[in-house]
């Protein structure tokens, strides 16, 4: 390939990344482990698309083309690796949800990433992999392979995991782990079969697209505890519904949390306090329909934007939750599931904001809540 052509499409790489890096800043958590991993990858890849465009100065004598020649390989051979590596810690922690137990892989990884950058400092002495002559010529060594070698064994021990644990993740992100990997392997073998063909960064762009569609997106959205919507995107889902509302078109809207919350984690342990949660959401999810939004919005609190213009129903909606309970709490769990709401109609009248209005059903709650306490200290 070209410089020309190598320089235009590198750039053009580029430029989708950076639009790709900008989209998921704008909504990331950054604290979350998973989104650290992926920014780092998009980081990375943007870092060796630079490196492959000056790796690219064969033939030209220009003092400063053989330094960065020699530069832009060196750095691309020892990189290559740490780009398989970052995927496989964000399968591991897509499927394991265990930031401590993805963490135990990094020391196996730093220590191949090692492995691989002492072989390419010695190659700059025996040209293992590659060699630039007097000319300012790149030619393959006899083991260039190796480096390549090292990447797609990564790539397979992710694809491993990704199938060895595909019933325990949604169809849609199995597709989405298992296409990702599709794209590099396809590259790194024309690379390998056909001299001067080098692709694979650019077909990495691809797959970091597909996994920001599909699995990144839908992380940022999502409180991998019980799986339903986060604070996040229920503060964006009630703003549009406030931006949105007319006189024949409201909504209501419930915030709850569970009472006695931490009674539970103190008496049965903080497994058992995520089981109540995840048995809150699934609670909750069979009380309301399709189209109505549910998230987690913190802890133990928890709230529903309804398509529901008038209180009767939203009434109704109550007692479905509270019978639902009656009957949840008849089951076999160790602890009793019991909740303090606040809820209402959102009065098209008011024009206030989407945090006013939360404010609104959080002090509805409270007083509820207040009213529970009160209730018990008299049992």
């Amino acid at each position: 390939m070209s410089l020309t052509n190598n320089l235009i499409i590198n750039i053009y790489s580029i430029l989708i990344l950076l639009v790709l890096y900008h989209q998921n800043n704008k909504f990331e958590d950054e604290k979350k482990f998973n989104n650290k991993i992926f920014r780092s990858m998009m980081e990375l890849t943007f870092i060796m698309l630079f490196l492959d465009i000056i790796s690219r100065f064969d033939g030209n004598f220009n003092t400063i083309y053989p330094l960065l020649n020699h530069i832009g390989n060196f750095l691309i051979f020892l990189l290559n690796p740490l780009l398989a590596s970052l995927w496989l810690l964000y399968v591991h922690y897509q499927l394991f949800n265990q930031e401590e137990k993805t963490k135990r892989l990094i020391i196996p990884i730093v220590i191949i990433n090692l492995l691989n950058a002492i072989l390419v400092v010695l190659n700059l002495f025996f040209g293992w992999f590659y060699t630039i002559n007097k000319d300012n010529i790149y030619s393959r060594g006899p083991y260039f392979i190796i480096p390549a070698l090292i990447s797609v064994i990564i790539i397979i021990i992710s694809i491993v995991l990704i199938i060895k644990n595909r019933n325990d993740i949604e169809k849609r992100n199995y597709l989405s782990l298992a296409l990702f990997a599709v794209p590099p392997l396809i590259g790194i073998g024309l690379q390998v079969l056909f001299y001067g063909i080098s692709i694979v960064l650019n077909i990495m762009v691809l797959s970091l697209i597909i996994a920001y569609l599909y699995i990144q997106n839908q992380c940022l959205s999502i409180d991998h505890l019980t799986g339903l919507y986060n604070r996040k995107r229920c503060e964006n889902f009630l703003r549009e519904k406030t931006n949105s509302f007319t006189k024949k078109r409201t909504f209501s809207a419930i915030m709850l949390d569970i009472n006695n919350f931490k009674k539970i984690n103190d008496s049965f342990g903080h497994d058992i306090g995520d089981d109540a949660l995840k048995a809150t959401g699934k609670l909750l999810k069979s009380c309301i329909r399709v189209n109505d939004f549910l998230s987690r919005y913190g802890g133990d609190e928890f709230v529903l934007v309804l398509d529901i213009d008038n209180e009767k129903e939203l009434e109704s909606t109550i007692n479905r939750i509270n019978n639902k309970v009656d009957e949840f709490n008849r089951g076999s769990y160790p602890f009793v599931l019991s909740f303090s709401m606040g809820y209402a109609v959102y009065d098209f009248k008011s024009n206030i904001d989407y945090e006013k209005f939360l404010k609104h059903i959080d002090q509805l709650m409270y007083e509820e809540k207040d009213r529970y306490r009160q209730s018990k200290l008299f049992e």
